[in-house]
């Protein structure tokens, strides 16, 4: 079961799409990237997963993709949104993992802080743009000031593993994944699998975060 809510921001009416767990540990708000909505891969099968192990998901709509734009709008805009949608995620009631992919990863990480985010989870951050590694956007990541996880597709052209300099976060690699944690059909791992092993190490990285004061 869901249910979706409003939420209205200085950047247009946002949406919150909730799977609730039946006793939540945790909310994990998850926001989707700038070319695609919560509809992706990787968004579904954490909203399928992780309310079953108690943590509730709240899959988070921009303004403007509720608006139905194509183009997401600048950072400053999209940090905007996100903050006014905050207090709507602390109302349920327990600690909130900041989350999100690509471009929404950006977002947590950038106002992890100043939120007062449980943790932040970074999906397919884009570490640069394909073939620019020049323009690395790293400091965003290294500046969470939380618990992060990263989780990225082994041949993300926005930044394989590899690629991401040591820092304090930890990181779940999808063989043979791209961006949108798509796999080849003739690879070894098959999407299932790929996606499996998405929702099973968020999963155990959660569990493993213990409370605050």
């Amino acid at each position: 079961m869901s249910e979706s809510e409003s939420v209205e921001t200085p950047a247009g009416p946002a949406r919150i799409t909730w799977r609730r767990a039946s006793r939540a540990r945790l909310v994990l708000a998850v926001s989707h990237g700038a070319g695609g909505g919560v509809e992706a891969r990787d968004l579904h099968a954490l909203a399928r997963v992780l309310p079953g192990r108690g943590v509730s998901v709240a899959l988070v709509e921009q303004p403007w993709r509720v608006a139905g734009k194509k183009v997401a709008p600048a950072p400053k805009t999209l940090d905007v949104g996100w903050r006014a949608i905050w207090p709507a995620l602390a109302a349920a009631g327990a600690p909130v993992v900041s989350g999100g992919r690509s471009a929404g990863a950006r977002v947590a990480c950038r106002t992890a802080a100043e939120l007062g985010a449980h943790a932040v989870l970074a999906l397919s951050f884009p570490l640069h743009p394909p073939g620019r590694p020049e323009k690395s956007r790293a400091a965003e990541l290294l500046g969470a000031g939380a618990p992060t996880l990263v989780v990225q597709g082994a041949n993300d052209p926005f930044g394989r593993p590899h690629e991401f300099p040591e820092g304090p976060y930890e990181m779940v690699e999808i063989p043979d994944a791209d961006h949108g944690f798509a796999v080849p059909k003739r690879a070894e791992t098959t999407q299932e699998q790929a996606l499996d092993l998405l929702a099973e190490g968020v999963a155990r990285w959660l569990a493993s975060i213990e409370p605050r004061d």
